[in-house]
């Protein structure tokens, strides 16, 4: 199966030069690329990313004005992957799936930039890697000895990244439970049917009021200034740290699912309608509900696991687990008190009882 990775550089000054470097010149080329192809979709032609890498690389790279695209250093197939993702963004919006493209900005654009080796695999493992044409990385924690077709490298809050994919055989693991049902929720981040319950860390609630403190400064700065970068690569930072304390959460949470239980059942949850309503999107954010499900998946797949999706409408709150009485339970009650059998339990471990019933 197909795993990926995403780990922290370890750079010194030098090094973080270059990498905004070849990030600048990704962005350079995305943007000329978009211009260009707007400009002759008007002229009446139908251009494609491959096209305008031809003309890009045989044409104007050529030019004296652009000769700091062949920089020493500078790895010569960071344009061949700008504009692949230029495609990809097209291909994307001809699908209904995106919006149309838009221009990168410095500062307000992620950079990033995707390398390889001219086909030739890529061997990554330990805590050193060397990059095509960049030469030698460090990386704060060892990395699984595996090799790669290419790389991407991206900046988030002022750190670098390394993210690539590598193929890996199928874990399986012993001692499985046959069947959990799995009930995601905003107080508690999914509650199991055996009873384990993994706590939501409300990470981003828990960081309003630092973020509002936060921003409030930098609308006080003069935009553009040394301290209104500064102010803002604070911001950066707290959001990222909040990203990273949910993601921490999620990962814990579904690689003990997926690790310990042969079948999963799961809700098959409408998020985005649920991130339509102003009064839930919040929270339903923090919850990580989208993540939590991609996670599990994959995860599954790798330990040899199988995720069941229950129907999205399947009363699995409203249905009494011990007898099958059905009624109503609005949100604010939290324990399911059942009419009929007399049951008092947890309105979550209800639920995630039920959902476990159907893969029986």
């Amino acid at each position: 199966m197909l795993l990926s990775i995403k780990t922290q550089l370890k750079l010194n000054s030098s090094q973080r030069i270059l990498m905004s470097k070849h990030a600048g010149i990704a962005r350079f080329t995305y943007n000329w690329g978009l211009a260009t192809w707007q400009a002759l979709y008007k002229e009446g032609y139908k251009p494609n990313h491959r096209f305008l890498r031809t003309f890009f690389n045989n044409h104007v790279k050529t030019n004296l004005d652009l000769s700091w695209l062949k920089e020493k250093g500078i790895c010569q197939k960071v344009t061949e992957f700008a504009f692949e993702q230029l495609g990809l963004s097209y291909q994307r919006f001809f699908q209904g799936l995106a919006e149309y493209p838009n221009f990168k900005k410095k500062g307000k654009s992620n950079n990033s930039f995707t390398i390889n080796s001219g086909g030739k695999p890529i061997p990554v493992g330990g805590k050193l890697i060397k990059l095509p044409t960049i030469g030698w990385v460090k990386t704060y924690e060892g990395l699984p000895h595996v090799s790669t077709s290419k790389l991407t490298i991206s900046e988030r809050a002022g750190n670098w990244y390394i993210s690539f994919a590598f193929k890996q055989d199928e874990e399986n693991s012993q001692n499985q439970i046959p069947v959990v049902g799995v009930d995601l929720g905003i107080k508690e981040l999914a509650t199991l049917s055996t009873g384990v319950v993994f706590s939501n860390p409300k990470a981003t609630i828990k960081m309003k009021k630092k973020l509002r403190s936060q921003q409030c400064r930098l609308a006080r700065k003069l935009q553009g200034s040394k301290q209104y970068l500064k102010q803002k690569l604070r911001v950066a930072k707290t959001y990222k740290r909040a990203s990273d304390i949910r993601l921490d959460a999620t990962h814990k949470a579904t690689t003990i699912i997926s690790k310990n239980h042969a079948k999963i059942v799961i809700e098959n949850l409408n998020v985005s309608g649920m991130m339509a309503n102003h009064k839930l999107a919040g929270a339903v954010a923090d919850a990580n509900f989208y993540e939590f499900r991609r996670q599990l998946e994959y995860k599954a797949e790798k330990f040899g696991s199988e995720v069941v999706f229950a129907d999205r409408f399947y009363p699995s709150s409203k249905t009494c687990s011990n007898c099958g009485h059905i009624q109503n339970m609005p949100l604010k009650v939290r324990t399911f008190d059942c009419g009929s059998c007399g049951i008092s339990i947890d309105r979550d471990l209800n639920a995630a009882k039920n959902l476990s019933f159907l893969a029986k």
